[in-house]
């Protein structure tokens, strides 16, 4: 039992404050809004925190790497692998929903009339890699063109060598000291996290209407089956029976961390540490997980292709043929990578499926409902997610299993 509390003892502390934050929040009802509080000032520091983690962790990471071809391969190994883990996610929401309709017996007035603005490719191109001033650069709701300059950053580094070596250290310097205080933020996580699940369960405990309830168990068990067996299949194939034990040892923290903070970017930092205890390489860790963050989203693919299903539903339009599948596919990548890239992603990610199938506008506050009631298990998978990849990247770049027995025992 020693052993086992020293392993998982944070894990185990912060899954029991959630579980205590949600009697809390059943026991008090909407009263439990005054602990709201508590809960932000977690929040809060995980956001203050991860701007600077991100750049210094990423640039340095890039700063270091030990030949020009490594970066270059990480990339291409990453990208590859998160269209097709997206995909994956896609495809399996569909066969969820042919199997198990989520909008049968399901009537919805569509009274309210909704304008919509139409989105200019040029325009949501310029929002999600660019911003216009320097320092806007260094705020959360800028990620995606934080993490491009941090990249630009590292490779001009990295290519100047010795002329850069004091900059190098700088920037390694900084990804330590950031690491170090978010080793001391934990220390607040079970009180933050406690609060945050009471007010959550008891604002929202009881108000999912009954005409969603379908869709929310269907997406709970394909989250599920995706969180526990297709993880699993990717642990498998980067390191073995032996990757699937580690990956699951260590993705723990992660997951209840995403979980309660309901937030890809709070996660970075555990992602982070979890990672290197299953023996992710800084370099891959470094630039897998915080980019991740931003572009990866296979939970916000599922939700995507449950959205378009209940919109089609709703108004009575036939979910059927390859072509349709197909063009849901393809809608759900573009909409999970506009939701992770621009501030605000999640209404335009709706807008753009609605423009996509020329939908009537009104169903954009039902698409919404989706959205809150589907969240935090997307989190979960979009979060947790960035693990999985990153140990294929390792596996895949470095051409041999990384988690092997010696690995696990040295980091228990």
């Amino acid at each position: 039992m020693k052993n086992i509390f020293k392993t998982y003892g944070l894990a185990i502390t912060l899954l029991a404050s959630i579980i205590l934050g949600s009697i809390i929040g059943l026991t008090m009802g909407e009263k439990a809004e005054m602990l709201k509080s508590l809960g932000d000032i977690f929040l809060n520091l995980l956001f203050t925190i991860v701007v600077p983690l991100v750049f210094f962790s990423i640039s340095s990471a890039i700063a270091n790497l030990e030949s020009k071809g490594q970066f270059k391969k990480i990339m291409r190994s990453m990208l590859v692998i998160f269209l097709i883990t997206t995909i994956i996610s896609s495809v399996m929401m569909i066969v969820g929903v042919k199997v198990f309709s989520p909008t049968e017996g399901i009537t919805i007035s569509l009274d309210q009339s909704v304008e919509t603005e139409d989105i200019q490719l040029g325009d949501q191109i310029v929002q999600t890699f660019t911003v216009d001033n320097f320092i806007e650069l260094f705020t959360r709701e800028h990620m995606l063109p934080l993490i491009l300059f941090s990249v630009a950053l590292g490779f001009a580094t990295n290519r100047l060598g010795e002329k850069a070596e004091p900059l190098k250290k700088i920037l390694q310097a900084g990804a330590d000291v950031s690491m170090k205080l978010v080793s001391y933020i934990m220390y607040y996580a079970p009180i933050g996290l406690a609060a945050y699940f009471a007010t959550l369960v008891g604002t929202f405990g009881a108000s999912l209407l009954s005409s969603y309830l379908r869709s929310f168990l269907l997406y709970l068990v394909i989250a599920v089956i995706y969180f526990v067996v297709v993880f699993s299949f990717y642990a498998f194939v980067a390191g073995g029976k032996t990757g699937v034990r580690g990956f699951w040892k260590h993705n723990l923290l992660p997951a209840a961390t995403a979980i309660g903070t309901q937030s890809s970017v709070a996660t970075i930092p555990a992602n982070l540490d979890a990672t290197r205890k299953m023996g992710v390489s800084s370099a891959v860790r470094e630039t897998v997980i915080p980019i991740g963050a931003s572009i990866h989203k296979d939970g916000s693919a599922m939700g995507a292709i449950l959205k378009i299903v209940f919109a089609f539903g709703v108004l009575g339009i036939p979910f059927e043929g390859l072509d349709t599948y197909l063009i849901a596919v393809l809608v759900a990548v573009i909409t999970a990578i506009v939701m992770g890239g621009i501030p605000g992603g999640g209404l335009i990610g709706e807008m753009f499926i609605i423009a996509a199938y020329g939908l009537t506008p009104e169903v954009l506050p039902l698409l919404a409902v989706i959205s809150t009631i589907i969240d935090i298990p997307a989190t979960l998978l979009n979060a947790t997610g960035d693990n999985a990849v990153a140990v294929l990247v390792e596996r895949f770049t470095k051409k041999k299993t990384i988690i092997g027995k010696k690995d696990i025992e040295s980091v228990a």
